[in-house]
């Protein structure tokens, strides 16, 4: 009988950490300390590492609120982390040993978001297997907009002429390591005139993120007369490009900008990439769907991929126990 056991991460852990998260198969640079850390000030860190035996097997990216568990507020997606070579059966012991180690400490819940499995490297979707044997309950679930690229997929008719548009106009493409002129120029008054609200990163923020992961997070902007008109931020993955920010702020005209700029980053940047996400358009905790960013993203060839979230009580760990008793009865017969 192997032996789970829990930690709370400490600093010491650093190097572990991201060496694990190295070799996941279902971990993104999101889960890099350094990502995590950039805004350690706004959450309580309570990331734990599971062990088996001595070994670390799975780490759960996390930050404590009250006497409640989240998976990490600061990231888009998060949840159990775990290798390649982890086993149905390591994942539920895994998720047991959390869950029983957070109620000895007095957390009664844990609010679980999943990774999509876009995010994946490998199948990695034990950890669901796990949370419906807890009897956890679903308590949102995004939409996401997503392209295969792998397969064919069509652009409509609409987004044609706006590719065609931005021809037309002498739109020019750039790639910038600066994101000064997007935030300020595009961005941050596109989001207070429409919505009254800021981006998720300040500019410093993704300054600082930008010189951690120079690889993983690109900026390309849309200039019109040596103006910029419009721009995305794209976090990209191993198997993913996904759009952080997309944002024009055309005064005069329709230059086409989006659609010229999506049109080059699906067909020739990232044209071999397996997906291109162009991230949720839902809002009210998955709810409601903005039908117009919704259908702009189809427009494309995106269809659907479901991002869950989750609550379970710690105290669902003995479900977990009577699914292992149940099953050794099985094999032993």
């Amino acid at each position: 009988m192997k032996n789970y056991s829990v930690k709370q991460y400490q600093e010491s852990d650093y190097e572990n950490w991201n060496a694990f998260i190295g070799q996941a198969k279902n971990a993104t640079f999101l889960f890099h300390r350094d990502f995590m850390e950039y805004h350690k000030n706004r959450f309580q860190d309570f990331s734990l590492m599971i062990f088996e035996d001595e070994k670390v097997v799975a780490v759960l990216p996390s930050n404590k609120v009250g006497n409640e568990i989240f998976s990490h507020q600061g990231l888009t997606y998060g949840g159990l982390v775990y290798n390649e070579e982890s086993k149905l059966t390591t994942v539920i012991n895994a998720f047991r040993a959390v869950l029983l180690f957070l109620e000895a400490n007095g957390i009664e819940k844990l609010h679980l978001k999943t990774i999509p499995s876009i995010y994946h490297c490998k199948p990695a979707e034990e950890i669901q297997y796990a949370l419906f044997l807890a009897e956890a309950q679903l308590v949102r679930r995004d939409s996401l907009s997503v392209i295969d690229l792998s397969q064919q997929y069509v652009f409509s008719k609409i987004r044609k002429r706006g590719v065609q548009k931005g021809k037309t106009k002498g739109l020019i493409i750039k790639e910038e390591t600066d994101f000064e002129s997007f935030w300020d120029k595009i961005l941050i008054p596109n989001l207070d005139e429409k919505h009254g609200a800021k981006p998720v990163h300040s500019l410093e923020e993704i300054k600082v993120l930008k010189s951690l992961f120079p690889t993983n997070i690109r900026q390309f902007n849309v200039y019109h007369n040596g103006e910029i008109v419009a721009g995305t931020t794209v976090f990209e993955t191993e198997t993913v490009a996904h759009c952080q920010y997309i944002s024009k702020y055309e005064i005069d005209e329709n230059l086409g900008s989006l659609d010229f700029l999506y049109h080059f980053l699906i067909t020739a940047t990232f044209a071999n990439k397996r997906f291109f996400d162009f991230g949720i358009s839902n809002e009210s905790q998955g709810k409601k769907l903005n039908e117009g960013l919704s259908y702009w993203k189809e427009s494309f060839g995106a269809s659907t991929i479901i991002h869950d979230f989750y609550e379970v009580e710690t105290a669902s760990y003995v479900k977990l126990d009577s699914f292992f008793t149940k099953s050794k009865n099985i094999f032993t017969k």
